[in-house]
């Protein structure tokens, strides 16, 4: 088995390589140039859009994937707004087709994407959101944010999580991700064999 150390450093290499391929790609893709330039002067934008969010009120950040993570979690981001209305709702995406979609969606106070996952990406991104509570829908395990998440003891959920036995979290070199689990405060899943899963 892969030490820790070596597992992050080859996650890290990995994400990097991503960002810089999506790069490339954007030369000939109009999605993957959509998810750069979404990406460009980022935390400009955020910092902007932030001025959008009541001061004194907490803030519940919410990311998706894309939309059909976004329709399955849509649901309690109504109910959080409609029992608590003077939240801050900021709602994040990773890809470009949910982003665009979605950009507008009234209920939350703030739409972004989320920035490539390294750990200084994810340091401003918490400084400037500064979330009261964390919510991930379904898929998204994102290591650098989630633990800095952690680090700063924002109570953090995933919701609607599916599970399956061949997945990475189940596997012997899966142990970074078995970490990342264990960040989440409490995990929501959509049917008992999933739990069974994580009860193993």
């Amino acid at each position: 088995m892969l030490p820790h150390s070596a597992q992050l450093l080859l996650y890290r290499i990995a994400v990097r390589l991503y960002g810089w391929l999506i790069g490339l790609a954007g030369f000939f893709h109009p999605k993957a140039r959509l998810w750069t330039q979404g990406r460009q002067d980022l935390f400009g934008r955020l910092k902007e859009g932030r001025k959008s969010l009541r001061p004194d009120c907490p803030t519940v950040w919410v990311h998706c994937a894309s939309v059909g993570e976004f329709e399955q979690g849509r649901p309690l981001i109504e109910a959080l707004r409609d029992r608590q209305p003077d939240l801050n709702i900021v709602l994040s995406f990773f890809s470009p087709s949910g982003y665009q979609l979605r950009k507008n969606y009234p209920v939350a106070d703030l739409v972004c994407y989320l920035p490539l996952d390294t750990p200084g990406n994810a340091r401003r991104f918490l400084d400037l959101l500064d979330p009261a509570l964390a919510i991930f829908v379904k898929y998204e395990f994102w290591f650098e944010h989630l633990a800095e998440l952690n680090r700063r003891k924002v109570p953090t959920f995933l919701i609607s999580a599916v599970f399956r036995p061949k997945q990475v979290f189940f596997r012997w070199y899966g142990s970074l991700f078995r970490q990342m689990l264990r960040t989440f405060d409490a995990i929501f899943v959509q049917e008992r064999s999933s739990a069974e899963l994580l009860e193993e």
